[in-house]
């Protein structure tokens, strides 16, 4: 029986789970943890699962100079860090300023409406290498079960093979792992529809 850890690059899952009208909230994120497991054949240490509190905060609109403000709950965060054999680690959501939502942008007169929100995630790659560093060298599980589109941890992904951690690479209904990061998992594991 192999022991693992599943580590889960949430802005990614979200990313994917709204383009296919997932629902996504800690129901949502619990059954999917739970589904990239082999029953039978892996026990789960723990599910760790990365993203950023909503923005909240005033910001001056690009046209109109109006104040507009974003005000979100991370109440679900909350809620999904008292599940069990999960645990949350929370980067930055970094506010970049505002962004056409069409290009090449139209020569008519522009509106707010043609602009939306642009943020960043900080920290979130770097605590998903960290931890997967740590889990390779502790030997604390055998496998990794890697949810993430980013080649950001192309390098913690080599360094936890070379201590003989297996890295498991996920896949998605619509969604194959890019080039770069299939090169560096030992196994794909597909998933063939959304948990229900």
């Amino acid at each position: 029986m192999k022991k693992v850890a599943v580590q889960i690059d949430g802005g990614h899952l979200r990313a994917l789970a709204r383009q296919d009208n997932q629902k996504y909230d800690p129901d949502f994120i619990e059954k999917f943890s739970k589904a990239l497991t082999k029953q039978g054949d892996e026990e789960l240490l723990r599910v760790l699962y990365y993203d950023c509190p909503p923005f909240n905060g005033d910001r001056t609109r690009p046209v109109s100079g109006e104040k507009h403000t974003f005000k979100s709950s991370d109440g679900w965060l909350h809620e999904l860090a008292t599940r069990d054999l999960l645990a949350i680690r929370l980067g930055v959501l970094k506010w970049r300023g505002w962004k056409p939502k069409r290009t090449p942008v139209d020569g008519n007169a522009l509106t707010d409406d043609d602009f939306k929100p642009d943020f960043e995630q900080k920290g979130v790659d770097l605590r998903i290498g960290l931890d997967l560093a740590v889990f390779a060298a502790e030997k604390s599980v055998d496998r990794i079960i890697l949810v993430t589109g980013d080649t950001d941890l192309i390098p913690a992904m080599k360094l936890a093979r070379r201590t003989g951690l297996q890295v498991v690479g996920v896949e998605f209904p619509g969604y194959k792992l890019n080039r770069e990061l299939a090169a560096h998992v030992d196994f794909r594991r597909t998933l063939s529809s959304w948990p229900k």
